[in-house]
């Protein structure tokens, strides 16, 4: 047990630098088939949810509705901007991770979303970046997750480093949707 948590401060403690130091060009960062990315952001929520939601696929400039919804849900495709602004991921422009907000979600977490997208699109630094977010909170056009925003992140089929692995269900733990914490 004590090995196991020496060794695990010790890894905690290694390289902390950016993986990817600085933004790659943003058609990197772009799926080149606008029908896949639109398939891939539906896989993120159960066909009952993603079948009448809205999806968004990112553009020149950043996310633009390509499917109208009924629902209120709000299916992406999400890129490696919107991890944390300290992640060493932060620029990895073959991250794809599908992911489906609820109405609650749609309507105070998505426009972080959408910003980051908009603010790389315009090749925001990562300092940049960080301090319009902070603006952003301290003048209220950023908030907290409204009560109930949760997301749906159960599609089976992850892209990241130019590869697509697709989860086996044998594999697969059972079906979770997070809850928003902001």
């Amino acid at each position: 047990m004590i090995l196991t948590l020496a060794l695990a401060a010790t890894a905690s403690g290694q390289d902390k630098k950016p993986a990817y130091p600085a933004m790659a060009p943003f058609e990197q960062y772009r799926m080149a088939d606008r029908d896949a990315e639109i398939a891939l952001a539906r896989t993120a929520a159960p066909p009952s949810i993603s079948a009448d939601a809205d999806v968004l696929v990112l553009g020149k400039t950043g996310y633009e509705t390509a499917a109208k919804g009924t629902n209120g849900f709000v299916c992406f495709v999400e890129r490696s901007w919107t991890a944390g602004l300290e992640d060493r991921e932060f620029w990895n422009s073959t991250l794809r991770a599908p992911n489906c907000f609820n109405p609650q979600a749609a309507r105070s977490v998505l426009p972080q979303y959408l910003a980051r997208a908009e603010w790389a699109a315009a090749g925001a630094t990562r300092e940049q970046i960080i301090e319009r977010t902070r603006s952003a909170f301290a003048e209220h056009r950023f908030t907290a997750p409204e009560p109930g925003a949760l997301t749906f992140m159960l599609s089976k089929i992850l892209v990241t480093l130019g590869t697509t692995t697709v989860i086996s269900s044998t594999r697969m733990p059972p079906p979770m949707t997070a809850m928003m914490t902001g």
